[in-house]
C-alpha cells in the first residue's frame, strides 16, 4: 500500500515529531514493565532525531534502563579467513556512531539508574552465522520501533543494495557504488570513493519487515527530493529501491521536510 508522506517544516520538526513518537513508545514499555526495543541507523537522516530524542528523555525523565539500541548495519573489511567489522574508533563505524550519537548523547540526558547499559548496545557481528542476530532480535521480543532512512541515489536501506530479496536476513553484503558514494557525503573523512569500505553486515529486508512492531522512515534534505517521490509512489515492495519496504512494514509512519518534498509540491 502507499504510505503518505507527513511534509515538516524543517528536519528539526521531522525530529522531533519522530523522537516524540519514540518517547511515548518508551513510556507505554516501562509502564508496561517490559524492555524497549528501537532499530535505528547511522548517518545524516536520523541525527534530528537522536538529538530530539535526548531533549525528550531529559524533559519527561524517561527511565531508558530496559532500552536496547539494536543497530542496522555495521561496516567490515575483508580478510583472509572472511570477515571482520572496522575499528569502532573510524569516524565512519556505525558501532561508533551509535556509542556518540546515540546512546552517549541519551545518557547524557537520562539521570543515573535511568541510563541504557552498555550492555544494551547491539550490533550484527559479521562473523556470526546468517540470521543470528534476527533469532536474537526475535527473543528480545522483536523490535517496538525501527527508525529508517534511505539512500539518496539508490534507495538502499540499512546496507541493503539494490535488488536485495525481500526474505533476506541479517548478513554480509558487497557494496554498490552509488551507496559507497553516498557514504562520501555522510563521513566526509572517508575523502575518495576509493577509499569508501566496499562490504557491510546489514539487517535484512525481511528482518525490517517481520521483526517490526512499527517503523519511521525520516528523509530531509533538498538532496532527498528523488527518494521522497519514490517512496510516495511506491505501492509494494520494490527491489530496485530496497527502502520501498516501508510500504510492507507494521505501523509504518514517514516523516519528511518541505525541502525533500518538493518535487511533491510543484502544483502549488
Amino acid at each position: 500500500m502507499r504510505i503518505a508522506p507527513e511534509i515538516l517544516d524543517t528536519p528539526d520538526e521531522v525530529g522531533r515529531t519522530a523522537a516524540g513518537l519514540i518517547a511515548d513508545a518508551i513510556q507505554a514499555a516501562t509502564a508496561a514493565g517490559r524492555p524497549f526495543v528501537l532499530g535505528c541507523p547511522s548517518g545524516r537522516s536520523p541525527l534530528t532525531t537522536y538529538e530530539q530524542l535526548a531533549v525528550l528523555v531529559a524533559e519527561r525523565d524517561l527511565d531508558l534502563s530496559r532500552v536496547v539500541v539494536a543497530l542496522m548495519d555495521e561496516y567490515v573489511e575483508k580478510t583472509a579467513d572472511g570477515f571482520r567489522a572496522v575499528d569502532p574508533a573510524l569516524p565512519h563505524s556505525c558501532l561508533g556512531f551509535g556509542r556518540r550519537e546515540i546512546v552517549d548523547r541519551l545518557n547524557a540526558a537520562a539521570r543515573p539508574g535511568r541510563r541504557i547499559p552498555d550492555r544494551n548496545l547491539w550490533s550484527p557481528d559479521p562473523e556470526a552465522q546468517e540470521g543470528d542476530y534476527d533469532r536474537a532480535l526475535e527473543a528480545a521480543g522483536g523490535i517496538d520501533v525501527f527508525l529508517l532512512a534511505s539512500g539518496a541515489s539508490d534507495g538502499h536501506v540499512a546496507l541493503n543494495p539494490v535488488g536485495a530479496a525481500a526474505d533476506t536476513l541479517t548478513r554480509v553484503v558487497a557494496l554498490g557504488e552509488d551507496t559507497r558514494r553516498d557514504n562520501l557525503g555522510t563521513f566526509p573523512t572517508l575523502g575518495r570513493l576509493e577509499d569508501a569500505p566496499r562490504y557491510g553486515v546489514t539487517v535484512g529486508i525481511r528482518t525490517i519487515r517481520d521483526l517490526s512492531r512499527s517503523v519511521i522512515m525520516v528523509v530531509t534534505g533538498e538532496h532527498k527530493q528523488g527518494t521522497v517521490r519514490r517512496l510516495a509512489a511506491a505501492e509494494a515492495y520494490e527491489p530496485d529501491w530496497p527502502a520501498t519496504i516501508l510500504t510492507q512494514c507494521a505501523s509504518p509512519r514517514f516523516l519528511v521536510d518541505r525541502s525533500a518534498a518538493a518535487l511533491l509540491q510543484t502544483s502549488h
